[in-house]
């Protein structure tokens, strides 16, 4: 049986060697200056501010339950800090399960011809805290701006949006936007957030303007 050995492992090390790697699928949108084009789900062009700048895209797996393309658009000062972000993120579930996406809408508002649920906090460390869980979305696109020497503001307020374009609610469209508070600002922040639209609402209002102010969506 030793005389076996020599052989066999060769051959189970080829074998390993000659297996491909997972696939990642690639990202289905385009983008061309400040304009973000996506075909479908929903169909729609995305145009920021001229102040943001793309930083990339990438489609990651979330806990082997869905699929996520995201994207990323920043405005930041000449030191490199992000003052201010828009995270794009085109989600379905996987045909392995039967999940959906559920929102309460408490909130909605327009961005051009889509509509959206949403919600605003501030955090006292928003990019800390997207390492929480390695697996997470957050620590995804965390990954992607360290990739570009960049990170999360720190103290900062977030608006977060979703859109669900299909009627069976396995798909959604999460826009968040984010800016850096300055210091000594009076807006009330915490380690996992502050709801500002029952804590802070006027504040919670200007940040919704901000988002409404640098971003326009019109049909594809």
């Amino acid at each position: 049986m030793r005389a076996l050995v020599p052989i066999i492992l060769p051959i189970v090390i080829a074998f390993a060697q000659n297996v491909p790697a997972p696939h990642t699928p690639q990202t289905q949108r385009q983008v061309q200056d400040q304009m973000l084009t996506s075909n479908e789900l929903p169909a729609a062009a995305f145009t920021f501010s001229e102040d943001y700048r793309y930083v990339g895209g990438q489609v990651v797996n979330l806990y082997g339950n869905a699929d996520a393309e995201q994207h990323l658009f920043v405005k930041a000062s000449r030191e490199g800090a992000v003052e201010k972000f828009y995270w794009i993120q085109f989600e379905h579930f996987l045909p392995s399960n039967t999940y959906t996406y559920d929102y309460p809408a408490d909130r909605t508002a327009d961005f051009g011809i889509l509509r959206f649920v949403y919600d605003i906090k501030s955090f006292s460390d928003y990019d800390a805290m997207q390492a929480d869980d390695p697996r997470s979305d957050g620590a995804a696109i965390r990954k992607l701006l360290a990739r570009h020497n960049l990170a999360f503001p720190k103290k900062a307020a977030r608006v977060r949006m979703f859109h669900l374009p299909t009627a069976d609610r396995r798909t959604e469209l999460m826009i968040i936007y984010g800016e850096a508070l300055p210091e000594g600002s009076s807006v009330p922040v915490a380690a996992y957030g502050v709801a500002l639209d029952t804590t802070a609402p006027d504040a919670a209002k200007t940040f919704l303007e901000h988002a409404q102010k640098d971003l326009s969506i019109r049909k594809h």
